[in-house]
């Protein structure tokens, strides 16, 4: 079912990648060729900066010590205070978090049509957001590299390179949630040719295919892995449990998914669409990603169930 009438569908991409892995670089080149970038950290900022609802929130739940002699946030000193104090951090994640995920979703609507929206997110893995995508992004480079750039390029002690380091998702955790990995072991160049390839050879198309509805045809069956990440996105998408669920149709290249109890078959072939899954003959959906081509049936048996 072609999707070009549809000029709120976007390609929706996360970012992120350890501290000194290069994300920054990857970003920036994304946006240099036309992707719309939100920066998490960016947006971070943006809440809380003098006169703005947020700032006030922080003032009145954590004084007035927080605030520079000019209103502005001390974030040093925010740190002393929230810094091994779950519930101080949980108070304040609760005051930006709703005002960066609005002003997010303000960023989106003002997307233009059909775009390519990167999602530059650091704590991407440790949040749980890579369901979120049509496709997730890690940047990656050795512990001893990115060691190297903390202390070389940033002025960080070791003690404190380790520190940031082990304070966030181990590269375990990010592989399992990559859809594409990023090497950034050579120089920037690279990286960013890199970044160019990825853009023009698997994102431009990915797009392509979303907004016209066309799904890529495969005798492929993903891996693993694959199948994993392929279960965290549909389950998110399906608003269901999908751990395990997904299976090989007997005699088919293509994986049974079973139909969400309560959503009307049209709904389902519109929420699969719009994921990056559109329809290619009854009851089946390709993937419109060109890099991960996988073909899935629908059946007439919820999570569970017993066919």
């Amino acid at each position: 079912m072609p999707q070009s009438d549809a000029p709120d569908l976007l390609l929706r991409v996360g970012l992120s990648g350890g501290i000194g892995s290069g994300k920054s670089t990857v970003s920036q080149t994304l946006a240099d060729r036309g992707a719309v970038v939100i920066d998490a950290d960016l947006l971070a900022r943006e809440v809380v900066e003098p006169g703005t609802p947020g700032l006030a929130a922080i003032a009145q739940r954590f004084g007035d010590d927080i605030l520079t002699p000019e209103g502005a946030l001390d974030r040093a000193a925010l740190g002393r205070v929230v810094f091994g104090d779950p519930a101080a951090r949980t108070d304040l994640e609760g005051i930006t978090h709703p005002l960066i995920a609005e002003r997010t979703r303000e960023l989106i609507a003002a997307a233009p049509a059909h775009s390519i929206v990167v999602h530059d997110v650091p704590l991407l893995v440790e949040v749980g957001y890579a369901p979120r995508y049509h496709l997730v992004i890690i940047v990656g480079a050795s512990r001893e590299t990115r060691l190297r750039r903390l202390t070389d390029l940033r002025g960080m002690t070791g003690a404190e390179a380790e520190q940031r380091i082990d304070a966030q998702a181990t590269d375990v955790q990010r592989r399992a949630v990559a859809d594409v990995w990023l090497d950034n072991e050579g120089t920037v160049d690279e990286l960013r040719a890199a970044t160019e390839r990825l853009y023009a050879e698997r994102l431009v198309p990915f797009l392509t295919h979303l907004v016209q509805g066309l799904g890529v045809p495969t005798h492929e069956v993903p891996g693993p892995e694959e199948m994993v990440r392929l279960e965290a996105r549909l389950g998110y998408v399906l608003g269901e449990d999908l751990d395990g669920a997904l299976e090989l149709d007997p005699g088919t290249d293509s994986l049974l998914v079973p139909l969400a109890p309560g959503v009307p078959a049209d709904a389902m072939r519109e929420r699969l669409a719009r994921a990056g899954f559109p329809a290619v003959g009854e009851g089946r959906h390709a993937s419109a990603d060109p890099g991960r081509p996988v073909v899935l049936t629908l059946r007439e048996h919820t999570v569970g169930g017993d066919g």
